[in-house]
Order: structure tokens, then sequence, then C-alpha cells
């Protein structure tokens, strides 16, 4: 006899998920279908969207004119631009820039792409670095007559916003904090250019201008050290050189090696690119108000040396990603080109404060 197919009843278990999943992919079923193939559409359309949007907000600001810039804040009124007004001028656009640039503040972003790019919020702590030290500069110095004299109300409030921690997301944020220091600016400005507001001022010293210069110069040494370190170095212990009386706290080696961390090379390459973007435009207005001291000094050729160095460092970066090849290998190493510019910069500026000062 043949033999008969088995009649074994198949197991409740496996019947239902045969069941479920023929149920499931049945025709009748392409409502639900449809629901999941929306929220796939949607995922990839969002991530698309993320994508984009990081290109696009990962691209830093170009460059502005001052003396136009400050015009269009005067509402070209030609007697408004009395000295400073260029300077606290390029402030105020330097910190709206910072601000409200394609994608806005990112560094206390706590969503997409915000939250995954690096390079625009590394540019953006360069910016304020210098917008802060310009901010102490105005207020401590440039709007001071002697070291007697009274701090000016709006500056002093401009500087403590500033200064607010650049990662707070809420209560409050850092954009409102920065606005409110963009508002104060405002204010000491309108009082700069309104005859009739004594309290408001702007002292072009050639003093003031070397202490400024003196920050400058620290900032930017430290950018190039950390720039150079990008290869890998080993340096000499120089700190108590030239003084055989000065003290340290803590002993230190008589050579150490130096090395940036390869995560960190683009961090330190965008903020160095964010500070001297900022420096760039402070130093051409600058230019503007400190014009009769420094053509007085012989030193107006000087600051557009520095200037132009600085112009350098702002070239557009046809690599996709920051290089980091050795210093005489076959390929480009960008932080070791930016600390070149940067240290021509900065010996520029040595020989500005000295000329300056005795000039």
């Amino acid at each position: 006899m043949d033999a008969q197919p088995s009649t074994a009843p198949v197991k409740p278990k496996l019947a239902a998920k045969v069941t479920q999943v023929a149920t499931f992919y049945h025709p009748r079923t392409w409502k639900e279908k449809g629901l999941w193939w929306t929220l796939g559409l949607f995922l990839v359309t969002y991530a698309i969207a993320v994508i984009v949007l990081g290109i696009i907000w990962s691209r830093s600001p170009g460059e502005f004119d001052v003396r136009t810039n400050a015009l269009s804040i005067a509402k070209n009124d030609q007697k408004k631009l009395v000295p400073g007004y260029v300077t606290t001028a390029t402030a105020i656009t330097i910190g709206e820039t910072l601000l409200d640039k394609p994608g806005g503040y990112l560094s206390n972003d706590v969503t997409p792409p915000g939250i995954y790019l690096d390079n625009i919020p590394n540019w953006e702590l360069g910016v304020l670095t210098e917008l802060r030290d310009l901010t102490r500069s105005l207020r401590n110095d440039f709007s001071r007559s002697q070291s007697q004299s009274a701090e000016d109300k709006d500056l002093q409030v401009a500087e403590s916003h500033f200064n607010y921690d650049n990662k707070s997301w809420i209560l409050p944020s850092t954009e409102s904090e920065y606005r409110q220091g963009i508002e104060s600016l405002y204010r000491y400005l309108n009082r700069l250019a309104d005859a009739k507001a004594y309290d408001g001022q702007f002292f072009t010293r050639a003093d003031n201008l070397t202490v400024y210069l003196t920050v400058v110069g620290k900032r930017l040494g430290d950018l190039s050290q950390r720039l150079s370190a990008s290869v890998g170095q080993t340096r000499f212990n120089t700190d108590l050189a030239n003084d055989p009386t000065a003290r340290q706290s803590t002993p230190t080696p008589t050579q150490i090696e130096v090395k940036t961390p390869w995560l960190k090379i683009d961090d330190i390459f965008f903020e160095a690119r964010g500070y001297t973007w900022a420096l760039l435009h402070t130093l051409r207005a600058l230019e503007v108000d400190f014009g009769d001291v420094l053509q007085k000094k012989n030193a107006l050729v000087s600051l557009q040396q520095i200037i132009r160095e600085l112009e350098n460092t702002q070239a557009f970066i046809w690599s996709p990603i920051i290089l980091n090849g050795t210093g005489f290998g076959m390929m480009a190493n960008h932080s070791l080109i930016m600390a070149s510019y940067i240290s021509r910069a900065n010996a520029a500026i040595i020989d500005l404060r000295n000329l300056l000062i005795q000039g």
C-alpha cells in the first residue's frame, strides 16, 4: 500500500505564527503596511535633511567691510563715525554673526544636526574668545581716560553677559545672555555718537592700543603652540628663562613631549580660524579709529601687514577634512600652515607694540 500523508496536527504556536505572517503580508493589510512605509519614508527624509543642514551649517561666515557696516548701523550718517564707533559697531556685528549665522548658535545645541557638529562650535569658541577680549578692553582701557576713572556702565554689563557659559541651552540660554550683551553695546554706541552724552567715551591713545595688542599676542602665541603640536614636538621648558630670580609652584621637566590628540586637531584648527576671523575685523576697525595715532607713530603699515597675514588664515579650504601630514611628508598639514600665518602675525604684533611704545 502507498504511504498515507501524516495527519498529525500542526503545533498550535507554529500555526499561529504562520497565520500572523500571512495576515501581515495579505493585500488586505495594505493600510497597515502604508503606515510603516510612511514612517520609514519620514525617517529617511529626516536623516537626509539632517545631513544636508549639517553641511550647510558647517560653513563659516564670510568677511564684511567694517566701515560700510558702521555706516549701516549709523544709517549713513557720517557725523556719527566718531572715534570708537567703527570698533564698537564691529564688536556688535561679530556678536550678531555669532548668533544669526546659518543654523544660529550651535555650541549649546542638544538636537541634530547641531549636536554632532564640532567644527562650527569650535569656530564659535574662537570668535567668542576674541569678542570677550575686545569687550574687556573696551571696558577697562578704551573707554577710560585714566586708571582712576569710572567704568562705563553699559560696557560693564556687556562684558558680564559675554562671559556667560557658552554651552547653556536653557534657563537662561546662552543666546539670550549674549543678546543682552549686544544690546548693552548698542547703548554704549549710541552714547558715543551723542554729542550731549558726555559719559560715553572712547580714547584713541597709544597705550590703550598697546594693552589690547598684548592680550592679542598671548592668544596668538597659545594658538600657534597648539597648532604646531599637531605633529608632536619635544620642547625645552623656557618658563623661567631670562629671570634668575623667578620661581614656579610645581617643578616641571626640562624637556616635554607635546602632541595634540588626533581627534582634537580639527577642533584647534577651527578655533584658531574663528579667533583670527574675529580679530581680522577688529584690527580693521582699529585701523580706522586709531588712524591718526598709527600714522604719527609711523606704525600704520605694520598693522596693515598683520591684517594681511590674518587674511591668509581665512583662505578657502579645498580639502573636505583637516589633514595632518608630517612636517615634510607627502600630505599637507593644515595646522602647520595655520600656525605659520598666526606666528607671522604675532611677530608683527610684537614689532607694532614696540613702535607704539618707543616710536
